[in-house]
């Protein structure tokens, strides 16, 4: 056991975990829609659903370990939210979408706040022992 994490590392923990639920219902809806006969001309339904499905089985699992106190969901959950910065802005930018980009971004931000929180940090170093 490594101790309870603080409530910022909660926090982001249940974020990204959230993150990856999401992940892996898009990965369903898209497997329906390619088993519905919707095809797309650019990409493979199944396969970005496969993608999806796990990359999203990724970020859940990083996100409960961080909710139950298991330092190494951090590196996942700082991964994932470095990689979500980029789509932010390119839902501002190329798809012209700001209602799914901003609130995207503020919270990809929000999770990299909390986890680079001092409580945080204070947080994972304890592995580690006093100085």
């Amino acid at each position: 056991m490594t101790g309870r994490p603080p409530s910022p590392v909660r926090i982001a923990g249940a974020v990204t975990a959230l993150e990856g639920v999401i992940a892996i219902v898009v990965a369903v809806i898209l497997a329906i829609r390619e088993a519905a006969g919707h095809k797309e001309a650019a990409i493979s339904g199944y396969g970005t659903a496969a993608w999806f499905g796990i990359i999203g089985a990724g970020v859940l699992v990083g996100g409960l370990a961080l909710l139950t106190g298991r330092r190494w969901g951090r590196a996942i959950a700082v991964v994932a939210q470095i990689l979500l910065l980029p789509v932010a802005y390119a839902l501002l930018t190329d798809s012209h979408q700001p209602f799914i980009g901003v609130p995207l971004g503020i919270v990809a931000l929000a999770v990299l706040v909390l986890i680079f929180s001092p409580a945080s940090v204070r947080w994972l170093a304890g592995e580690y022992g006093p100085e």
